[in-house]
């Protein structure tokens, strides 16, 4: 089973699905979940903020949205996302399939093990090698722009950046800014799911150094940039899956809470 969380502007996968609503020990997800199949591939949709958009980041209910996919059977993660790049090479339309992130977020949940059983997963490689690899391949077979690693700092939102903190990130070599990565992907690590975003890129965040001229980011624009690339989000998304389904879980993912115990 392979999951799909849809971020802004990406509130749909399946033409034909059956809703399906879970309880959590973790309290509500953001909505009822799409299931069905795509082409003989079980697929189970979520839209992350809610099916019109309702939920903002930090309210997003992450520990629930994971554990009911993991409930649901899914043992791999697809995890579109828009972003804003801190780079003038990374340019909007582009895709980057971080490698490595930086947490600027707060309260958020962001663990399963609160007690009394003890945990720290390692973080130090966060994303699936096998499905980045992947997902870069799909990208680049139907000619998309695709940008292989870089860090995405991760803010709490809802606002977007200071100038100030946009020229921050950009100096300590971070490359794109988004709102929804963390705590999502150690929660998938928890869980043993493999997981992969891929992030579009909508706008320059508050400018790129060097470019003045550049203005800062608007909601109107990222969504209007989202609607304009939602198609091409969706066919990467429907090459991927056959390739995810087709070969065996062959990295660290389906182990990673081996030795993270304390205690045993």
């Amino acid at each position: 089973m392979i999951g799909v969380l849809g971020g802004s502007g990406f509130y749909g996968l399946l033409e034909e699905s059956r809703k399906q609503h879970l309880k959590t020990p973790y309290g509500e997800p953001s909505g009822d979940f799409q299931v069905g199949s795509i082409d003989g591939q079980e697929v189970v949709f979520l839209a992350r903020h809610g099916s019109k958009h309702t939920i903002p980041p930090a309210q997003i209910n992450y520990r629930a949205n994971l554990w009911a996919m993991k409930k649901l059977g899914v043992t791999q993660v697809i995890a579109p996302t828009a972003a804003g790049s801190l780079r003038a090479a990374i340019k909007p339309g582009d895709f980057v399939v971080t490698e490595q992130f930086v947490d600027r977020t707060h309260s958020r949940q962001d663990t399963f093990f609160t007690g009394p059983r003890v945990a720290h997963v390692s973080a130090a490689d966060p994303y699936c090698p096998r499905l980045r690899a992947l997902a870069l391949a799909t990208g680049r077979e139907l000619g998309v722009t695709m940008h292989d690693g870089g860090t995405a700092v991760v803010v709490n939102g809802p606002r977007f950046s200071t100038r100030a903190e946009s020229r921050w990130f950009a100096a300590q070599g971070w490359d794109v800014v988004n709102m929804t990565q963390y705590p999502e992907l150690i929660l998938a690590r928890e869980l043993e799911l493999c997981y992969v975003n891929i992030a579009l890129i909508t706008d320059y965040d508050a400018g790129v150094a060097g470019s003045p001229d550049i203005a800062p980011v608007t909601v109107a624009e990222v969504e209007r940039f989202f609607k304009s690339n939602n198609d091409r989000v969706r066919e990467l998304i429907l090459r991927l899956l056959p390739n995810l389904a087709s070969g065996e879980r062959d990295c660290p993912c389906p182990n990673a809470m081996e030795n993270a115990y304390i205690g045993g």
